[in-house]
């Protein structure tokens, strides 16, 4: 069987062949930390990571990358209504991220680039972008000559004629056509800045991906994804920076996520209707929000209410029922009955099925509708009045194979005490070596657990949430 994905920039299905045999190259748009993730910010975050958990489930090496823009208009804005600096700001939301993502299941990236650790590299490209005529300084500003790339719009279906309609140059910009889209902007009094050949400024905000990509992957990768809302002009612009640099294709799959709606309406700060993950996770278990999210299909719009989260808390403990019987049978079960092949049999074909929909563009509505069906096997199975160990350990091993490609657990490990405290000296061994991403790590997966830890000048301590 194939891996078939539905590619934005054919606007068709097709076939998965990555550039290298058994390994994809695999970036996302992070968020900008100015402020708590919301659940827009969250739909990405899970889809993604469940695509990448497919493909290392069916056994790809994947390298997925996903950035942080933390330096721009809205962290300056936040910055200054706090009266805090910049990377203050980023530190906090960057720690508030991961103690989100991680709760919904999400594993961490292989990268997490960040903009200001990548300054010279951003500079470097539009220094060769400049040298190559498709960018012009003015004034301190640089900026993107759109007409000079010939393909822009490809990836958004539209033409330049298309595009200049209700195109502006707005107040204060220099670019000689409105088309053209910043890549560097001069400093103004007050603001963060970094020194370069245009003088003090910051980067823009498309350069910033396409700099991230060539320096972790290179010229061309395999997957590129986000929301269906950076489609134009954010991803455009980064396939005309990027192709027009290295003359290679950028990407050979674009994957897009669809919106959500809040109460059916559009989510929008004007309609004051953001909900964000971090208020969510106070009241509901981030394993519902989980299924919610990958209960339709990725590229179709989704509903969030309050309802609907319940609906889908319902229908997580009706999974949760069905592996706690079968874990509780099992005591009483024998070691082989007449009808062990019959069982098994039903098992492994469910598995086909979850690959088949998992294949067809990853379609995890019909994936979780597998594991329902998986439910109500079990259940009829546990009528018997012999069951097998056998079969009872095939259910449970199906319910977490294909239950760990979702990023659903059924069934919670309770740490032994003795169990937090070795981790807790590893982590503090982390940090002696300041291998910080280790020490991260084990922290988020201690707090997965519900453990939360205190760092204190008497050392660290622990409790269960």
């Amino acid at each position: 069987m194939t891996i078939k994905l539905y590619n934005t920039l054919t606007r068709q299905k097709e076939t998965f062949k990555p550039l290298e045999e058994g390994k994809v190259k695999m970036y996302v748009c992070g968020p900008t930390v100015y402020n708590y993730i919301h659940i827009g910010n969250a739909r990405p975050a899970i889809v993604y990571d469940t695509v990448r958990k497919y493909l290392e489930y069916r056994g790809y090496d994947v390298t997925y990358v996903s950035n942080f823009t933390d330096v721009d208009d809205k962290l300056i804005k936040a910055a200054n209504e706090l009266g805090e600096d910049v990377p203050t700001i980023a530190d906090r939301f960057i720690e508030a991220y991961f103690e989100d993502v991680t709760a919904l299941g999400c594993d961490r990236a292989t990268a997490h680039p960040r903009v200001t650790e990548s300054m010279d590299i951003i500079i470097d490209f539009i220094q060769a972008l400049i040298e190559k005529g498709f960018a012009y300084e003015a004034g301190g500003d640089v900026y993107y000559r759109t007409r000079a790339f010939k393909d822009y719009g490809k990836l958004s279906h539209q033409s330049i004629d298309e595009l200049r309609v209700g195109a502006r140059i707005d107040a204060g910009e220099k670019k000689q056509d409105s088309l053209d889209f910043a890549l560097w902007k001069a400093a103004k009094e007050g603001e963060i800045s970094w020194e370069s050949p245009w003088g003090e400024g910051r980067p823009g905000w498309h350069i910033e991906c396409s700099a991230m990509v060539h320096d972790h992957f290179g010229d061309t990768i395999d997957i590129h994804a986000g929301g269906q809302d950076l489609t134009f002009p954010h991803h455009e612009n980064e396939i005309a920076q990027s192709e027009a640099l290295t003359e290679k294709p950028f990407a050979n799959y674009w994957l897009h996520n669809g919106y959500i709606n809040i109460n059916n309406e559009k989510m929008s700060k004007s309609l004051g209707n953001f909900v964000l993950v971090h208020d969510i996770l106070k009241e509901h278990d981030a394993q519902v929000l989980r299924l919610f999210m990958l209960s339709v299909h990725y590229r179709h719009p989704i509903n969030y209410s309050v309802d609907l989260l319940e609906s889908t808390k319902n229908a997580l403990d009706r999974l949760r029922t069905s592996y706690a019987n079968l874990l509780h049978r099992v005591q009483s079960s024998t070691d082989l009955t007449d009808d062990n092949e019959k069982w098994l049999n039903i098992i492994s074909e469910q598995r086909t099925v979850f690959v088949e929909a998992m294949d067809d563009d990853f379609n995890t509505a019909n994936a979780i509708s597998v594991m329902f069906e998986l439910s109500k096997q079990a259940n009829y199975y546990l009528q018997e009045k012999n069951t097998s160990k056998e079969v009872i350990a095939a259910f449970t091993a199906a319910f977490d194979e294909l239950g760990a490609v979702l990023g659903l657990q059924f069934g919670k490990k309770e740490l032994l005490d003795a169990e937090i405290e070795e981790l807790i000296e590893k982590r503090i061994q982390a940090r002696i070596d300041r291998n910080f991403q280790l020490s991260d790590e084990i922290r988020d997966q201690l707090k997965g657990m519900n453990i939360i830890l205190e760092d204190t000048p008497q050392g660290t301590r622990w409790k269960r949430g």
